[in-house]
């Protein structure tokens, strides 16, 4: 449940930032641009509180979202070009959840 509603948070955020990204204003081109930067601050403050072991297999975790991630982004491209933008993103969604669920066992099963 907590991966659930990590992911919705997660979503939220990059969401706004695409959507803030669009605009004129100035000041949200720096929050834009502070995310990166937040990231880093989180790695820091994880490196700082988390054994070595635990860093690395969140550090796995983060690996394994983004090529979910990016997974996601070409398929969506790629499936664009033959349906229409609405079928690409939820035939692309239904692949990328597919990835994320099976994915997560086997990432286990490699840690072990």
């Amino acid at each position: 449940m907590f991966y659930l509603i990590q992911f919705i948070i997660g979503g939220t955020v990059m969401l706004l930032a695409t959507w803030l990204s669009r605009s004129n204003l100035h000041f949200l081109s720096g929050v834009i641009t502070l995310l990166p930067i937040l990231t880093l601050l989180n790695m820091r403050l994880q490196m700082k509180n988390m054994t070595d072991e635990t860093f690395h297999i969140v550090q796995q975790n983060a690996i394994f979202g983004a090529v979910g991630m990016v997974l996601f982004t070409a398929l969506v491209f790629y499936f664009s070009s033959y349906w229409k933008p609405g079928q690409a993103v939820l035939s692309a969604l239904s692949i990328y959840v597919i990835f994320m669920l099976i994915g997560k066992p086997v990432l286990a099963f490699i840690q072990a």
